[in-house]
């Protein structure tokens, strides 16, 4: 079984899973930035989790390997949470 990227760092302070961290359980990316991202206004995850890269939808990133992330590791970005670890095929 291959490694699964962790996500490294998330800028996006508008989600739920965002705090000090991502703690969703795992994450997915799609073409719109994170598919996981929940605006709620509440806290939502796990107290203790270093959140990984469960899919990948972006089929033009380099690192898509069968709809998973072979990155090391993963950073989201602020506002629209896109994949800042996105490198084009």
């Amino acid at each position: 079984m291959a490694a699964v990227p962790v996500v490294d760092t998330c800028e996006s302070t508008d989600c739920s899973y965002n705090h000090d961290g991502c703690t969703a359980f795992a994450m997915t990316m799609a073409d719109e930035g994170c598919a996981t991202f929940i605006d709620l206004g509440t806290r939502g995850g796990l107290d203790r989790v270093t959140a990984k890269v469960g899919a990948c939808q972006r089929a033009d990133c380099a690192f898509n390997e069968n709809l998973e992330c072979s990155a090391d590791a993963v950073r989201v970005g602020a506002g629209d949470a896109e994949c800042l670890t996105f490198t084009a095929r």
